[in-house]
């Protein structure tokens, strides 16, 4: 991930799609306070910063280690499922494809943690990978273990005590090009392990392209189906 992160076409797709999904509740240049919850590497937290002030948390040593790589220094190391942070303590939390994985063995209770560390009026922005169908090789090496579907998403996101503002399918025009790759594991199963070993080549720039140009259709009235979930929800201000 540290190495392919700046450039890989589905990272650099997916940020211009978060920004838009942010940005439809904040501007750039805010003063929010900003948890990225599960961090990983900190890619994500620096154009977060475009946002407001960030700290980033993960469960993992080596993933502080190359957020610090980064430059990253408002880090903390612990389980989204306990955050150690007091209630109320930010206005904007993000979560990228965190809460589907092994590690996570009750995703209702990181969401419940989610929204106790919102401010009243704070929004989560979550991204989980979609199409339970197409389970495959790279969720072994992801560490994926969960999928989920939009309704089942937007039932959780309710048991939290977090209303749904946006949730949607991402990652639609490039769905085919993925069925095809993960069905085709059923038959030819010595492939590459992870998904991020794929799309490094010629045409890196013009699938980057492609995920970036449903930005704007994530954002708005939403995509239909997709390998990827994105949520904006929101803590009740009362």
């Amino acid at each position: 991930m540290y190495r392919v992160e700046d450039i890989h076409w589905w990272y650099r797709g997916m940020e211009a799609i978060t920004r838009r999904v942010i940005e439809r509740q904040y501007a750039r240049g805010g003063r929010l306070h900003i948890l990225d919850a599960g961090a990983g590497t900190g890619a994500a937290m620096r154009y977060l910063a475009d946002y407001g002030t960030v700290f980033g948390i993960d469960y993992a040593t080596e993933a502080i280690h190359y957020c610090q790589l980064r430059q990253q220094d408002r880090l903390a190391m612990g389980s989204v499922m306990a955050l150690p942070y007091p209630a109320g303590t930010f206005d904007l939390v993000t979560s990228f494809d965190v809460v589907c994985q092994y590690g996570v063995t009750d995703d209702t209770s990181a969401l419940r943690e989610f929204a106790r560390v919102l401010v009243p009026g704070g929004r989560l922005v979550l991204r989980v990978p979609g199409a339970r169908w197409l389970r495959g090789q790279h969720d072994t090496a992801a560490d994926v273990e969960k999928r989920y579907n939009v309704r089942g998403l937007k039932a959780k996101l309710s048991e939290a005590g977090l209303c749904s503002e946006h949730i949607t399918y991402a990652n639609m025009f490039l769905f085919p090009i993925a069925a095809a790759k993960r069905l085709s594991e059923r038959w030819l199963p010595h492939q590459n392990g992870s998904d991020l070993t794929l799309g490094m080549g010629p045409f890196n720039g013009l699938l980057s392209a492609v995920l970036a140009s449903e930005a704007p259709l994530v954002a708005g009235r939403g995509l239909p189906y997709g390998l990827t979930i994105v949520a904006l929800a929101r803590k009740p201000a009362g």
